[in-house]
């Protein structure tokens, strides 16, 4: 394989992309329809939320394990708060509450791992289990699975930016909520690529010390990198709820893996240092595609965690030895 092509993250996963597809599409033409895409970008919505989050934190040099937890803990809390303030009003507000619910709580593993320079998988872990035994203790345990119409959820989950119908009388929706990632997707670019806090979160990835030398504030980055990656699961748990239209304090658990992987398979670093939004919703669509399509090739569904766990070691080869060879 051409080694500049080796060198290029996202060109490779594009690549990988391309030819899974072909692969699919020639055992199932029902791949390439545009129904399943919709599916595809529908799946992607959720995890690419919390990739923009995890490439920031893992750019940075952090592993963070908690955010799937936070996402459920901040989107039920806010759903609750809601339902029994008898709140009636916008989809907005929901959003803003279940954001602001994720940072403070995004904050928490930022408080641990700048203050005190604790590992941060020890800390996501920590204070994983401590926030979702908080929540199933302290807020609550039963699900809503009928969200009332006055809280704005349910009208969210019904718009739709396109529409397509099969001969069989199947619908197909591309939801609104497409545009969220969107958005997430161009704050994140933009952060990476024309601030200076960008430049420090690379920098503090790259090594530490030498950031702080050359003037970067350590604490205050991480600080903004864990509660934005809390930001994003509180948004993306709130997106989830929508488009499930109930409110589970266990829902998302265990979706962690799949959103590492995407972003180590997009190029990220698991050291720090590198990273791009690209590669990162690149990596997104592959696992989507990997997780949810390969069953349309005749494929058993327990090969997925096969497949899946050979690009991640594949990708984190070539991420290594991208990084062996700029070091000569």
């Amino acid at each position: 394989m051409d080694r500049k092509l080796l060198s290029n993250s996202e060109a490779l996963v594009a690549l990988v992309i391309v030819v899974i597809s072909a692969m699919i599409s020639i055992r199932n033409s029902a791949f390439l329809s545009l129904g399943n895409l919709f599916d595809i970008l529908r799946s992607s919505i959720v995890m690419g939320i919390f990739g923009a989050g995890c490439l920031l934190v893992m750019i940075s040099g952090g592993t963070d394990v908690s955010f799937t937890t936070i996402a459920a803990f901040s989107m039920y809390s806010a759903v609750k708060i809601l339902i029994e303030s008898g709140f009636t009003g916008s989809i907005l507000v929901a959003f803003v509450l279940s954001a602001a619910i994720g940072t403070a709580l995004g904050l928490i593993n930022g408080l641990f791992v700048s203050l005190f320079n604790l590992p941060t998988i020890i800390v996501t872990l920590g204070t994983s289990a401590m926030f979702r035994g908080f929540l199933l203790t302290f807020i609550g345990s039963s699900a809503y699975y009928s969200l009332p119409e006055r809280i704005g959820i349910v009208q969210f989950s019904r718009a739709n930016l396109a529409e397509v119908t099969t001969q069989s009388g199947l619908v197909f929706t591309l939801p609104a909520s497409v545009l969220i990632l969107a958005g997430v997707f161009l704050a994140v670019w933009a952060i990476l690529k024309y601030t200076l806090l960008g430049r420090g979160i690379y920098a503090i990835g790259g090594n530490k010390t030498a950031a702080e030398r050359i003037g970067f504030r350590v604490r205050p980055i991480q600080f903004f990198v864990y509660g934005f990656m809390g930001f994003c699961a509180g948004i993306a748990g709130m997106v989830q709820c929508s488009m499930i239209r109930s409110a589970n304090p266990v829902d998302l658990m265990g979706m962690e893996l799949n959103v590492i992987a995407a972003v180590v398979l997009g190029g990220t670093s698991i050291s720090g240092g590198t990273g791009t939004p690209l590669g990162m919703i690149l990596g997104v669509l592959l696992v989507v595609i990997i997780s949810n399509s390969l069953v349309l090739a005749g494929i058993p569904s327990y090969w997925q965690k096969v497949v899946l766990g050979l690009l991640i070691i594949i990708g984190t080869s070539v991420t290594a030895y991208r990084s062996s060879r700029e070091l000569r």
